[in-house]
C-alpha cells in the first residue's frame, strides 16, 4: 500500500513540477478533507444534478420511492437518494457511469417496449409491474431444475436497486432506520497515564 500511496504522490509531484508557471493548479483537497459538508449541499433548495440529466434525474427519483417508500419511516425521496447517487457518479469511473446509465436506459425502453411511455409516465400500477417482471426473472428456477441463464433486464433492475438501497442505508436518515443513534462507534481514547512511572 505505501508503494502505492508513494507511486501516486510522485506522480503528482511530477505533474506539478512539469506544469507551466502560471498554469492554475488543481485544487489538491476534496471538499470533505476540507472539512465541507458536501450533504448540506445536497440539501439546498436550488440543488442541480451534476452528473444525471433532467429525466434520469426525475426517473431516479420515483424508481428509488418504488424500490424504499415512506412508510412509517421515511423513503429514499426523502433521503435524498437521487442526489446521493448523481454526486458519487459525477466523480465515478466512466465504466461505472456507463453501467448505471444502461440501466437506467434499459428500464426506460422496457417500459416503451412494453407501455408505450418512459418508465416516469407510466401510472403507479404499470411502473409496479414492470418492476415486479424485472426483479423476478422467469428463469433460473432451481425449483423446476432449469440450467442458471442471465436474465438482462433482472441484472439491470439489481445495478440501480443495489446503488439505490447503498445510498439509503448510508444516509442519515437510513442508519437511524437501522437503529443508529448518533453515538460514534468507538469511546473516547484515553492515552497511557503511567507518565513519569517508571520500574
Amino acid at each position: 500500500m505505501i508503494t502505492g500511496a508513494a507511486a501516486a504522490l510522485s506522480t503528482s509531484l511530477t505533474s506539478a513540477q512539469n506544469a507551466p508557471q502560471g498554469a492554475p493548479q488543481p485544487d489538491e483537497l476534496t471538499p470533505a478533507q476540507k472539512g465541507v459538508d458536501a450533504s448540506k449541499d445536497l440539501a439546498a433548495p436550488g440543488w442541480k444534478p451534476l452528473f444525471l440529466d433532467e429525466h434520469q434525474n426525475e426517473t431516479l427519483i420515483i424508481l428509488s420511492d418504488l424500490i424504499i417508500p415512506a412508510t412509517d419511516t421515511p423513503g429514499a425521496k426523502a433521503a435524498l437518494v437521487n442526489r446521493y447517487i448523481d454526486l458519487v457518479l459525477a466523480a465515478d469511473t466512466r465504466e461505472n457511469q456507463r453501467t448505471f446509465l444502461n440501466s437506467l436506459a434499459y428500464l426506460d425502453g422496457e417500459s416503451i417496449r412494453r407501455n408505450k411511455k418512459a418508465f416516469r409516465y407510466l401510472a403507479r400500477e404499470d411502473q409496479d409491474d414492470l418492476l415486479h417482471f424485472l426483479a423476478y426473472p422467469m428463469g433460473n428456477s432451481g425449483w423446476t431444475g432449469e440450467a442458471a441463464s442471465s436474465d438482462t433486464g433482472h441484472q439491470h433492475f439489481e445495478n440501480l436497486k443495489q446503488r439505490i438501497v447503498f445510498a439509503f442505508y448510508t444516509s442519515e436518515i437510513g442508519t437511524k432506520e437501522l437503529g443508529w443513534d448518533g453515538n460514534v462507534m468507538h469511546g473516547v481514547y484515553q492515552g497511557c497515564d503511567a507518565e513519569g512511572k517508571s520500574k
